[in-house]
């Protein structure tokens, strides 16, 4: 048991919920109001200096009525010592969790990975948006259990919503100019490519 889930429990008392271990990694659940600041501690403090932030990931198991879990891997790069945190959020309340950018800039990339594939909101994140689906993708959230294998709509009305978000709003004539596809698109997209006019996405719905 790594001896720095006692010193949280000392310092955090009933802040930190339960401890366990697991494939000889000690994991440490704690008060999800609580996280930035004992993740704070965790680096800051000269005894424990978990500096790196290894990864943030998400779990939700297959039984209904567990929670979700947020996961923080950090690592002490002095001492050599991992350390397993995580916060769990039912899912009959807002999935939400203060950001740990401030603590670690490269936060940035995993907290929008985790939005984007479970739908978990970090507060306070500067830029909070999806980060491996489209921006204006409407199916859900993938990584999600509830999802289903080939998604939500059709491949028809996929290439549709697409269609319809004005894809030439991201990208130059040129850039659509050379596809081999340029001259299968609807005529009123190469009008609009034409004129050089740049689309508006609209967020979609449900989302925020």
């Amino acid at each position: 048991m790594n001896p720095s889930a006692e010193t949280l429990q000392r310092q955090f008392g009933s802040a930190i919920r339960r401890v366990t271990e697991s494939c000889d990694r000690t994991i440490v659940y704690v008060d999800g109001d609580r996280i930035r600041e004992i993740l704070a501690w965790l680096k800051d403090d000269p005894g424990e200096a978990y500096n790196y932030l290894v990864d943030i990931t998400a779990v939700e198991y297959r039984e209904a009525g567990l929670p979700i879990e947020v996961v923080y891997e950090l690592f002490s790069l002095g001492r050599k010592v991992p350390l397993r945190v995580k916060v769990t959020l039912p899912k009959d309340q807002p999935l939400e969790v203060d950001s740990v950018v401030p603590l670690w800039a490269g936060a940035d990339w995993l907290e929008r990975e985790v939005y984007d594939m479970f739908g978990i909101t970090f507060r306070g994140h500067p830029d909070l948006r999806r980060i491996l689906m489209w921006e204006t993708y409407a199916e859900g959230f993938p990584l999600r259990k509830d999802f289903p294998l080939r998604g939500r709509f059709s491949r028809s009305e996929q290439v549709r919503q697409a269609l319809n978000a004005h894809p030439e709003a991201h990208y130059s004539l040129g850039e659509l100019g050379i596809a081999e596809s340029y001259h299968e698109l609807p005529e009123d997209m190469r009008e609009r490519l034409r004129r050089g006019e740049r689309g508006q996405i609209a967020a979609p719905k449900g989302e925020r």
